[in-house]
């Protein structure tokens, strides 16, 4: 099976919502498995002591998580026009695996979420790629011709699926919906593909 991975941080709840679209994307290519999971919160004042498996949800994420997996999608809501503090911390974290260069060569591929049109969307895909590059992936965009990138007018940038809600029950629209699934779709094939 081509593992797919889908690493986010969720505080209200968007950003999960579109880690499940993707899943559903990757799902879509036989032979793939979209591999869902998370990190815990961290703490301004020290890090957050918490149990290894979260009471509902996606499971923490691990380093073997991202060593065994075939493509990556990272997803995190925008805070300042950057990632969540809480997926910083584990990116941060992932130095032997940049040594061993075990994600290199592998395709990645990033979504957030906002709570506002001009929330800094792009500014966070952009900031979320810099570590993928560090580590050798090859970044995916979504494609010039989706027809749902060229109608949305809520969240979808070429740079990767983004949501817009002001809200945390605001759902995801059709056309956000549509984008996360192709980049599920993408990554999975892209990954099949590169592994024969």
């Amino acid at each position: 099976m081509t593992k797919i991975l889908i690493l986010y941080y969720s505080r209200n709840g968007s950003t999960a919502q579109m880690a499940q679209q993707i899943a559903r994307g990757v799902a879509s290519v036989n032979g793939a498995e979209a591999i869902l999971r998370t990190v815990p919160e961290v703490s301004t004042v020290c890090e957050k002591v918490a149990d290894s498996i979260p009471a509902s949800g996606a499971a923490y994420v691990s380093i073997q998580d991202l060593e065994n997996c075939d493509g990556l999608a990272l997803g995190s809501p925008t805070h300042f026009g950057n990632m969540a503090a809480p997926l910083k911390y584990f990116i941060d974290s992932t130095t032997g695996i940049w040594l061993s260069g075990a994600l290199s060569g592998k395709p990645a591929g990033v979504f957030t979420s906002s709570g506002s049109m001009h929330g800094g969307q792009e500014s966070t895909l952009l900031s979320m790629m810099l570590p993928l590059m560090h580590h050798g992936m090859l970044l995916l965009s979504l494609p010039c011709n989706e027809i749902a990138l060229r109608e949305t007018v809520s969240g979808g940038t070429p740079y990767g699926p983004s949501h817009c809600g002001a809200n945390p029950d605001d759902e995801l629209t059709d056309h956000e919906k549509r984008l996360c699934w192709v980049l599920g779709e993408r990554l999975a094939s892209t990954a099949k593909a590169l592994r024969r």
